[in-house]
């Protein structure tokens, strides 16, 4: 097997349906694929899907989280590529293939990820430098308006976003990486010690550690249907009333007591 595409859905049904249905109509050019969706107790009935778009179901008796409920889909993938994928995206025909292709040719790379880009064909920022503690005090608040330039810099506004380069850190909404890769904690890809958020920048963060390299991949591009869930709240209201809110502050506490002792530098 090839490419195992890992796909944690949480009342996302509708967004998954439009997912799946890219996915069947890529063109992969003759490479093998499964699709393996997690259900994470959301109460969502995916089993009827089954049939028409050919995935393999695991329905979670818990709500794993992003990190736990990828790690679950993870250890039933038989493919030699992992591709994370929310169930929010849309792919362009070409885009798999192209990250395959990729890091099949670059040996040092320890994960790709693809360009993001609105509904509205607008470029969706999702390669970021290492964030410095007080960053999401300066994306969640007014205090941000302060800072524009410290916020420019760390959405990497300054980088030609058409372009390959090596970045920091990517979204987690999409991104590959080998099986036997530098990236894996075994058995697991991602610390579950994050529940949500911080994961992906966790998960960077070991790959370069580790020696190998976080790369964008502009040629491969993906619609992403994205809602900043843990901002839709003034960020006081939201740490007494908002869930995702709440593990957001939690996952950046968590990230910044694990890598204390690093400069926040790769």
């Amino acid at each position: 097997m090839d490419i195992s595409i890992v796909i944690v859905n949480y009342h996302s049904k509708d967004k998954l349906f439009n997912c799946l249905r890219s996915i069947k109509e890529s063109d992969l050019g003759g490479l093998s694929l499964e699709t393996i969706v997690v259900e994470n107790n959301s109460g969502d009935d995916l089993r009827s899907w089954q049939k028409d778009f050919n995935f393999i179901l695991i329905e979670s008796p818990h709500n794993l989280g992003m990190g736990g409920g990828n790690n679950l889909g993870i250890g039933s993938a038989q493919g030699q590529y992992i591709l994370v994928a929310n169930p929010d995206l849309v792919f362009s025909s070409q885009a798999i293939r192209r990250l395959y292709d990729y890091l099949q040719t670059n040996s040092q790379v320890g994960l790709v990820a693809p360009k993001l880009i609105n509904p509205d064909g607008s470029l969706q920022y999702s390669c970021f430098r290492f964030p410095h503690f007080f960053m999401p005090f300066a994306r969640r608040t007014s205090l941000g308006k302060f800072f524009s330039a410290y916020l420019d810099q760390y959405l990497m506004k300054d980088q030609e976003h058409d372009r390959t380069m090596a970045v920091d850190w990517v979204l987690g909404a999409c991104l590959m990486v080998r099986r036997n890769g530098v990236a894996f904690i075994e058995p697991n890809l991602f610390d579950e010690r994050f529940f949500m958020y911080f994961e992906d920048t966790d998960l960077c963060r070991r790959i370069w550690q580790q020696g190998g390299q976080v790369v964008y991949l502009p040629t491969a591009v993906v619609t992403h249907y994205h809602v900043r869930a843990s901002a839709q709240k003034p960020w006081y209201v939201a740490v007494i009333s908002d869930m995702i809110a709440r593990e957001h502050i939690k996952s950046w506490l968590k990230y910044f007591w694990k890598w204390r002792k690093d400069r926040l530098k790769k």
